[in-house]
């Protein structure tokens, strides 16, 4: 199914220490931010058990966002609650990669 007309925000995190407990308290605060109204779908991922060289699985963490407008994804970036995880959360990754598309059709 072809997803028409929608801003996707996905971000992918490289912790500092990628051991259970840090990944467990990453996915715990992506789980709160998902309260944040404007995001119309989410998927929270982990590297898949997947081996060919144009695959990057170096990462720990990946949050996948659906919005219907690009205007709600900027709100997104500006509420509290999103204020409130990058806060508490940024101490454990050491780098962070987001890309952002819509739709070329």
């Amino acid at each position: 199914m072809l997803l028409q007309n929608v801003f996707i925000h996905h971000v992918f995190f490289w912790l500092k220490e990628n051991n259970e407990q840090n990944r467990n308290q990453l996915i715990e605060g992506l789980q709160k931010l998902s309260s944040v109204t404007t995001i119309r779908q989410y998927q929270i991922g982990i590297p898949a058990n997947t081996n060919r060289e144009v695959i990057e699985n170096g990462y720990s963490v990946s949050w996948t966002l659906i919005f219907d407008t690009p205007q709600q994804q900027e709100s997104y970036q500006e509420d509290p609650v999103h204020l409130d995880f990058v806060k508490a959360c940024s101490p454990l990754w050491n780098k962070v990669i987001v890309f952002d598309t819509v739709n070329a059709l």
